[in-house]
């Protein structure tokens, strides 16, 4: 009897235990709970943007990041990249389906290469807007092969250009073209084998030998807006220096060439001869055993000029116009 009595009071008294710590449990977590809720206004704020920048990213997760060829393709545009295009160059008159002008900056370089074999002549138009002119044009042919070179020089690349005509024969040929000017003096530069000037009959018939270390002059009537100059050999090297002088000694456009055979790679250019008194001279730099023939003959005459029109009017010394 009394075991049996002190087996209830046992049991009542670890249901009164259990029920106290449970309680106390309770009253612990509802404290954690309220400690929780409560936080001050900045963290509410940080804790608020970290939910939504987390709610941002998956959004954005699965989202692809798209180029500029598939951002032209969803606008319907094609994919070209606009700066690959070239920029704006000097307008020339060019023949119908050329390429247009390419500017070339203060010592930059220019390539233009022709593969195939049916492209036997190039033209090569050098100009500016005014400014000087000063430029290397080589011929490659072939590694380490430069069967063709001059070096070209104008004071005003405006009003007076530079175009020659450059022998191509068994491509594949590169033509190219190095501003040494300064980084002020930028030229536009062109090179298209499509219809390409020829000497005229007249240029042909009335070329001359010129010796090794000779030199020959040719002036012209100011009637006469621009000529032709062509140079040839028998088959020997051609080593010549055109100058464009309009007074004395004074060199208004210079062109120094090399060729390794002057037959096989002729030299044809037409040069602007704006204003009175041009005269060109023409000197063979070779060795006297490399004799060559050159041709200077106008090419274009402005017959508007006034017959008997004096350039630059009447002229008087020492202030007495009776002297």
């Amino acid at each position: 009897m009394q075991a049996r009595l002190l087996i209830v009071v046992l049991t009542l008294a670890f249901v009164v235990s259990a029920r106290r710590v449970a309680s106390s449990a309770h009253k612990e977590s509802g404290e954690n709970k309220a400690e929780e809720s409560f936080v001050p206004p900045p963290k509410q704020a940080a804790l608020g943007e970290v939910k939504q920048r987390d709610a941002t990213e998956k959004q954005v997760a699965p989202l692809k990041v798209l180029g500029n060829s598939d951002l032209a393709f969803q606008q319907g545009s094609p994919s070209v990249d606009q700066f690959s295009q070239p920029g704006p160059a000097m307008s020339r008159s060019a023949p119908p389906g050329s390429t247009p002008a390419q500017l070339v900056q203060g010592g930059s370089l220019r390539t233009w290469s022709f593969r195939s074999p049916a492209v036997e002549q190039v033209q090569v138009f050098l100009s500016s807007e005014g400014r000087p002119l000063d430029a290397d044009v080589e011929l490659w042919h072939g590694p380490d092969n430069t069967p063709f070179k001059m070096r070209v020089y104008s004071e005003n690349g405006g009003l007076r250009p530079f175009s020659a005509v450059l022998e191509t024969p068994r491509g594949p040929n590169t033509v190219s073209i190095r501003n040494i000017g300064q980084l002020e003096f930028p030229i536009s530069a062109d090179v298209f084998p499509d219809e390409v000037d020829q000497p005229s009959n007249e240029a042909l018939s009335a070329s001359t030998v010129i010796q090794g270390g000779a030199l020959r002059t040719y002036p012209f009537d100011p009637s006469v807006d621009s000529i032709e100059v062509l140079l040839t050999t028998d088959g020997r090297p051609l080593n010549a220096r055109i100058e464009l002088l309009q007074g004395p000694n004074n060199n208004k456009q210079v062109i120094e060439l090399y060729a390794e055979d002057g037959l096989d790679r002729q030299f044809f250019a037409i040069l602007e001869t704006p204003g009175a008194g041009n005269v060109i001279r023409i000197i063979n730099t070779a060795p006297v055993e490399f004799p060559m023939r050159a041709g200077v003959v106008p090419h274009s005459i402005n017959t508007n000029m006034e017959p008997g029109a004096i350039i630059g009017g009447d002229v008087v010394i020492g202030g007495s116009g009776g002297f």
